[in-house]
């Protein structure tokens, strides 16, 4: 059960309803929001935040996806793994999920692909080991604007999906992805729930 009572939206602040079309929305894709909705002027911060980053992106839809269900998995925030976008669906399927489990193994995956990879993992794992070494690498692949791009879709996944790890809203989520924590939980183990 969630850690923090998730608020319906005909409770909201107005202008948050507006900013995540939460009227035509089902409670899965309201998610995190019913309950920063208790913090109205945080909530609309954090939502703008989240649409700035996920609407100024320039990196493929593909990349956006991997790096997020990726940091997902380092996060154990099991909300964001049972998640797909739409808007990724014509990139991401789930064999190229199953990759994720060993992305420097893949074959479906890029060069580019693999080294955002390494980084985000390094960014969600451990930040402080990323070496000049690991921006070398991603020069190879990436303009600076890219990296930076880059780097902001992780602190958005880390910080988000941290706190929605510790929020604990796993209540509504397929079987698989409402175990306690302890339990692993994997975007490539079980049947996701598909977002607009």
């Amino acid at each position: 059960m969630s850690r923090l009572s998730k608020l319906p939206p005909e409770q909201w602040d107005p202008e948050l309803r507006t900013m995540t079309q939460a009227d035509s929305a089902s409670p899965i894709e309201q998610g995190i929001t019913r309950m920063l909705a208790q913090a109205p002027a945080m909530a609309k911060a954090a939502v703008g935040f989240g649409a700035g980053v996920t609407l100024n992106r320039t990196l493929p839809e593909r990349l956006i996806e991997l790096l997020r269900l990726r940091v997902a998995f380092h996060n154990q925030c099991r909300s964001c793994m049972a998640i797909r976008y739409n808007r990724a669906a014509d990139a991401v399927d789930e064999g190229l999920v199953c990759s994720l489990e060993t992305p420097e193994e893949a074959p479906d995956l890029s060069p580019a692909e693999k080294v955002a990879l390494a980084f985000a993992d390094r960014f969600a794992t451990d930040h402080l080991s990323i070496t000049d070494e690991r921006f070398d690498a991603l020069r190879e692949h990436f303009s600076e604007a890219e990296i930076v791009e880059l780097m902001v879709h992780c602190a958005l996944y880390v910080g988000m999906g941290r706190l929605a790890a510790v929020l604990d809203m796993t209540e509504e989520l397929p079987e698989g992805y409402r175990k306690p924590f302890g339990e692993t939980v994997t975007p490539w183990a079980d049947a996701p729930i598909a977002v607009r």
